[in-house]
């Protein structure tokens, strides 16, 4: 019997671009607003962010979302304006990485405040969109929050960390500081499965359907998409204190490919079971 249907996979993706998207657009406001990071890490990384909302938009306009996915309740009525959220994050992450890129910090700054809002809308529609089965919008959207968290600071930090194999004396702190982070953000997002699994949710009709913690993959997303990638960074975090930068880049490296299949699996659970994770 199948644990997680192939059938959600289209949907799982347009979530996943969205948290890419928005994730590390925080993240590079953070490192931006801190000043601490090279300029040139902050302009790839602004080109970067505005390549991955045109995949994220492009993929959200082309897959279609009806009333529900593999017997998994959808709001369909939200996707419009999901995508025209996106399609706003996206033209302000355009304007951005052109401030970036030109040195006009403040115009920068308030740009991306303006992008990271725009994503957080984008994040609402789509929590919107999913939350019909689980405990309710205010649980999706903080799982998604959180998730985008994760991967930004997870994609980002392994970015960053490609400056210092090429000029090794860069001061630590930035790397630092977005390794910390994710440390953090990897906790909260392990503690957020407590009230996750605790709280009530509809049974999801569908041929797939299995209590989550009878699903083995619920495992594999425990084990490989939060505790190892969480040791992982955390090693990352203590190699950058001793300027070992060759191996944190690499942790990092292998953190953010799990983080991302972590992702994948939590949203093919939560279409399953109808609890976020």
């Amino acid at each position: 019997m199948r644990t997680v249907s192939p059938s959600t996979l289209p949907l799982t993706l347009v979530v996943l671009l969205a948290e890419l998207t928005v994730g590390g657009l925080w993240v590079l406001l953070f490192a931006q607003v801190r000043g601490d990071a090279t300029p040139g890490f902050i302009k790839f990384s602004a080109v970067m962010m505005f390549v991955v909302a045109v995949i994220a938009f492009v993929v959200a306009v082309a897959v279609s979302v009806g009333k529900d996915v593999d017997g998994y309740p959808l709001h369909e009525s939200a996707m419009g304006p999901a995508r025209v959220a996106l399609a706003s994050t996206f033209g302000a992450a355009t304007l951005y990485a052109y401030a970036t890129i030109r040195d006009h910090r403040l115009p920068a700054l308030v740009l991306g405040a303006a992008t990271s809002v725009l994503g957080l809308i984008t994040l609402v529609f789509l929590a919107r969109v999913v939350s019909g089965p689980t405990w309710g919008l205010p649980l999706v959207l903080a799982s998604l929050v959180i998730g985008s968290l994760v991967v930004g600071f997870a994609g980002l930090g392994m970015t960053l960390g490609h400056w210092y194999l090429v000029t090794p004396r860069l001061p630590e702190k930035p790397l630092r500081e977005l390794t910390g982070l994710l440390v953090i953000v990897m906790v909260v997002q392990a503690l957020f499965l407590i009230p996750a699994l605790l709280l009530p949710h509809d049974t999801v009709h569908t041929s797939v359907h299995h209590a989550i913690t009878s699903n083995m993959f619920f495992y594999l997303r425990v084990g490989f998409g939060l505790a190892f990638p969480a040791l992982l960074a955390w090693m990352a975090y203590d190699s950058s204190g001793v300027r070992a930068m060759q191996s944190a880049t690499g942790l990092l490296y292998i953190a953010m490919v799990l983080v991302i299949c972590g992702e994948v699996v939590a949203k093919g659970l939560m279409f399953t079971s109808g609890v976020p994770n």
